[in-house]
This record gives structure tokens, sequence and C-alpha cells, in this order.
């Protein structure tokens, strides 16, 4: 490659980049495609998807299971890498696309929270010390970290819970602790994977508050979810399947 290419491409990066920040994009992916290996056969799970989000949006992703949707969320939120040669990632006008995993993990830590379908809480930690881990990794002093702890299980009402173990938690506790997580280090975007799924109504309906407040305080949200409460809540509803984006619907209530 010469060297006037190599000037070319920067220039052309420093304009993108100009870009996001004059229109308030948070998030970019463009010609976005992930392979997959399982035994002899390669899946596509994301097919060349371009998407552009802007600072405060909340964004709801539909589709059926398969479909794709929570490799979309991992990509953009910096937990998997695309294929080579396989698209462009900015976030916060960073290019986490070409970043090596021990920085992209530090932007990651900083910049956004992840609310799982499965929990992911760690088993041998409390509530209290799986809401403090990030916090712990982002080098927040351990008084400073548990007093954020505690305030955020209070404010998701476990005070009383939070010498528990994830076993002695119900499933709505659990992720009501993963949403405390989520937030611990206050980053400015959340991704949800289904976080409503198999949960009982009146922790459904918690969780919906819960995301209506952070929509409120300006949070920027990416959602996939089935869950009809919170699609209401949604500035923008993409539907994705077989590994594509193949409708978008804004909603005019919301904006």
């Amino acid at each position: 490659m010469t060297e006037k290419k190599k000037e070319l491409m920067n220039d052309d990066e420093a304009d993108e980049i100009l870009r996001l920040m004059k229109e308030d994009i948070v998030l970019l992916g463009r010609k976005m495609t992930k392979d997959y290996s399982i035994g002899d056969y390669i899946v596509r799970a994301i097919d060349n998807v371009s998407i552009e989000i802007k600072n405060g949006e909340f964004i709801v992703i539909m589709g059926p299971s398969g479909a794709g949707k929570t490799t979309l969320l991992n990509l953009l939120g910096g937990l998997d890498s695309l294929n080579e040669n396989g698209g462009v990632i900015y976030s916060h006008g960073v290019k986490i696309s070409d970043m090596e995993e021990e920085s992209l993990a530090t932007f990651r830590l900083i910049n956004s929270g992840f609310i799982f379908q499965n929990y992911n809480l760690i088993s041998t930690l409390t509530a209290e010390e799986n809401v403090m881990f990030p916090m712990n990794l982002s080098g927040m002093r351990f008084n400073e970290s548990r007093e954020r702890a505690v305030k955020l299980l209070k404010k998701i009402g476990l005070q009383e819970r939070r010498e528990h173990l994830p076993f002695q938690l119900s499933a709505g506790e659990q992720q009501r602790v993963a949403i405390a997580r989520a937030l611990a280090v206050d980053p400015p975007v959340i991704f949800a994977d289904e976080p409503t799924a198999n949960l009982d109504k009146k922790t459904s309906n918690f969780i919906r508050d819960l995301f209506k407040d952070l929509k409120d305080l300006g949070k920027t949200m990416i959602i996939a979810t089935h869950d009809d409460k919170l699609i209401d809540l949604a500035d923008r509803v993409i539907s994705f399947e077989d590994a594509k984006i193949i409708n978008e619907e804004i909603n005019v209530s919301n904006k």
C-alpha cells in the first residue's frame, strides 16, 4: 500500500469521525459481516449490515431466533469481532473494529453496559460483589465502589439481598443484579439481549420502568426484545432476519 493511499484513507477516516461528532452519532457499523464455523459449515450471522445510532436513541431490534440479533449487539458493543475485511465499527468516534483486545476491553468497560438473557453473573460472588466487579476493574476505590453498589442495589429493590449468591436469587432478582452491574460505571450505552425473557410480569414491568428512567436520562439503549412494553419505548424498531436488516420503523410519538 502506497503512502499516498494510506494518507487518503486517514483523511477519509478523519472526515468520517468529524461527521459522527457533528451528527451526534454514537455508534456506526458499515458493511458489517460476521461468519461462524460450525464443524465443516460456515454460518453467516451478519451479512453486509450497516447501521447508525445517535446519542440518546432507544433502539429495539426484533427478529426470529437465530436471525443474528445477539451477534449484532455483540459486534456493536465490542464483545465480538468482524470478519477480516468484514466492515468497520465506530463507537464514540473511535474505530473499535481495528482495536487490539486489551485496548478494546478497557474501552468497552468504560463505554458499554451489557445485560444478557442468561444474566452471566459470577456464581462465586455475592450480588454486591457482582455489581462492584466492573468498578474494581475500572480502578475505582473499594469504598467508593461498594457505596455505589449498595445504592444501585437499593434502586433495584435488592438492598436486603446484597450478600446473597446468584443461586440464592430468583431469575428476576438475578436479572436485576445484572442490570445494576451494567450500570455500575455509568456507561453512556446499554446493550440488552432479551432482558425480560422468561421473567414474571412484575419483574418485567419493573425492568420496563427502569429502562424508561434510563431513556429519560439520555442513555443510548440498544435492546433485542419481543416485549411489547419495551417496544413501546423505542425511537426506532429494527426488524432483523436472515442476518440482515429487513425493515426500520420510526416511532414518531417518541421523537
